[in-house]
């Protein structure tokens, strides 16, 4: 299941549209404040997914019955340009677990490049509801990945991408590679992608405008 959240009128179009424009972006905080915004409204909507029970809880004047999170999910995030959009989610589900996960492009003289991991850090993963979240969804190759990688700490019952933006061909990739108990979330699908595996019109280096060009 894919969901395109930019398909609706709602505030993480406001959002999206500073993340992408130009100007906007050459101020960084703002840049990662509006990603970590897009991060509790994607958290906002995957809650009405996710499991609840009843629990009665003690007011000053009475007892109350309350719906509430049956478990926390699992939050994992590529590094480093995940980090702005993972505050998000855990600031709507602040009891979460972590996995974070080091993934980087090796480029080669030629203009091709390879996926590389370097290190992963997660909790036991079996049953449990896991959240991926990677700013761009480009070629979908890191986030398959990931995926792959993390499933050595145990299998999700149900696993939740989250990308500020996705390209046409990542979203499509996401669903030939990876299993049917994934959801994608994405603030807006781009349809082209560029032989450097950029998306058009994309919004650019997401790591570079949240932290400095990197070497």
């Amino acid at each position: 299941m894919v969901h395109n959240l930019s398909h609706n009128n709602s505030i993480i179009n406001q959002y999206l549209s500073e993340i992408r424009d130009v100007d906007i972006q050459k101020d960084r905080m703002r840049f990662r404040k509006n990603l970590e915004r897009m991060g509790e409204i994607f958290a906002y909507e995957m809650s009405k997914t996710l499991e609840y029970e009843v629990r009665e809880v003690t007011t000053p004047l009475g007892i109350a019955e309350v719906p509430v999170l049956k478990e926390q999910p699992i939050v994992g995030t590529i590094l480093r340009a995940g980090m702005p959009l993972h505050q998000g989610i855990l600031n709507f589900f602040d009891q979460a677990d972590n996995a974070f996960i080091s993934a980087y492009r090796k480029h080669h003289k030629d203009g091709t490049f390879d996926i590389k991991l370097e290190y992963v850090s997660s909790p036991m993963l079996t049953d449990r509801v896991l959240i991926l979240c990677d700013p761009m969804l480009a070629t979908g190759s890191s986030i398959v990945m990931t995926y792959k990688a993390l499933l050595e700490r145990g299998i999700p019952r149900h696993t939740h991408i989250v990308s500020a933006l996705a390209s046409m061909q990542g979203v499509n990739y996401l669903k030939s590679q990876l299993p049917s108990n994934i959801t994608i979330w994405a603030g807006a699908i781009d349809e082209e992608l560029t032989a450097q595996a950029y998306i058009v019109p994309g919004l650019g280096d997401a790591g570079d405008l949240a932290y400095g060009t990197k070497i």
